[in-house]
């Protein structure tokens, strides 16, 4: 099994920036494509990006574009979400999950292993 842990949210300005950081342990060579998750108050689970390790294939959603860039080390089997420009509508608990599958654009079910979330707040 793979275990992740999420750091860095915190509270924020609109308009500020965030660094999220996702680290795995465990059976990590299962790893290829990893991705950050979001659950805003009252909404469903949102996929917010993905890399993938072996095809280097990076995803975002048309919400995020342009604002958050990902990024992975797999020496560290760490992810980032380096977060830019934030909105108060960016305010949501992230999550990190991972999946063997390199289908791309990636299939938010094929995704496991959820961390615990950090809590993102996004203050007007």
């Amino acid at each position: 099994q793979v275990q992740l842990a999420e750091s860095g949210g915190g509270l924020v300005q609109a308009g500020g920036s965030l660094r999220l950081s996702c680290a795995a342990s465990g059976r990590t060579f299962s790893i290829n494509t990893m991705g950050w998750f979001r659950r805003a108050p009252g909404k469903e689970r949102e996929l917010v990006a993905t890399i993938s390790g072996t095809t280097g294939n990076v995803y975002y959603a048309d919400s995020v574009k342009d604002r958050f860039t990902i990024s992975r080390d797999n020496a560290k089997n760490t992810m980032y979400l380096q977060m830019n420009s934030l909105k108060p509508e960016d305010t949501a608990v992230y999550y990190c999950a991972i999946t063997s599958s390199i289908t791309y654009p990636p299939n938010p079910t094929h995704f496991g292993s959820w961390g615990q979330g950090t809590q993102v707040t996004v203050s007007s």
